[in-house]
């Protein structure tokens, strides 16, 4: 299908985006046929092409969406975001999870509001999910984020965002499973998991799993995962704004 029958965008050669799929509104065309004309044949020149790849193609095709003209001075401010998160992440790479440093930034904040939010969310779950939900809860909100910038806002650059922030989030967790048993972190409300026994929610988690004496692999887990989630961030929000530079005016 050439022309949209939603937006009326008009596909062009090389465009980017999954056969099947507008590039400018993200219909879907099979969807779209099914629903309109319910089992009736599409006449061949409005035949769509094939879905191909099911629902992952589907989500491939949004990652990499972009309008098909570019606002300069909306492109300029996202690659001002861009650089700003570029040159922070390789700042939380750097950091050595040992030392807790992290701890001390303005996202640290920003992920323990989620945190102890998702210890009420999953206190319904029984004892172990509540002390797990704090850190579920700080990884969830940036999955959250990410979906509704893909799905909702169809806006790939701001999923890319949520995953940098993911990954941030992951990197955040590291110091705090790392003290599980040296139990020196000031923790929220004041005092130390040495000062407060059965307080620290890593010294519980690993003691229920058994893997107490591996607290340093898991943080290292933890930090390799959210340094791997950073850069692929990177990778994809750079990526969405080649695209975008690529439909300037002029270009």
């Amino acid at each position: 299908m050439k022309q949209c029958p939603k937006c009326g965008h008009e596909r062009r050669p090389g465009e980017a985006g999954a056969a099947g799929i507008c590039p400018a509104c993200g219909l879907v065309f099979a969807k779209w046929a099914r629903h309109t004309l319910g089992t009736e044949t599409l006449p061949r020149d409005r035949e769509p092409e094939p879905e191909g790849g099911g629902r992952l193609r589907e989500v491939l095709a949004l990652a990499v969406q972009v309008p098909p003209a570019t606002d300069p001075w909306h492109f300029r401010g996202r690659v001002a975001v861009g650089v700003l998160l570029l040159v922070w992440g390789a700042y939380f790479i750097l950091l050595d999870f040992r030392t807790a440093e992290i701890g001390n930034s303005f996202m640290h904040r920003v992920n323990l509001v989620f945190h102890e939010a998702g210890h009420v969310l999953f206190m319904p779950f029984g004892r172990f999910m509540a002390i797990l939900g704090g850190t579920l809860g700080q990884l969830l909100m940036p999955v959250v984020v990410m979906a509704a910038f893909l799905w909702k806002n169809r806006d790939p650059f701001g999923a890319a965002v949520g995953l940098w922030w993911l990954g941030q989030s992951f990197m955040d967790c590291a110091p705090y499973i790392d003290d599980a048993r040296r139990l020196q972190m000031p923790l929220v409300g004041g005092g130390t998991g040495a000062d407060r026994p059965g307080v620290h929610d890593w010294e519980n988690i690993l003691l229920d799993l058994g893997l107490i004496e591996h607290e340093r692999a898991v943080a290292a887990l933890f930090d390799g995962v959210g340094t791997v989630l950073m850069l692929a961030a990177f990778a994809w929000g750079g990526y969405v704004l080649l695209l975008q530079y690529r439909n300037l005016p002029g270009k």
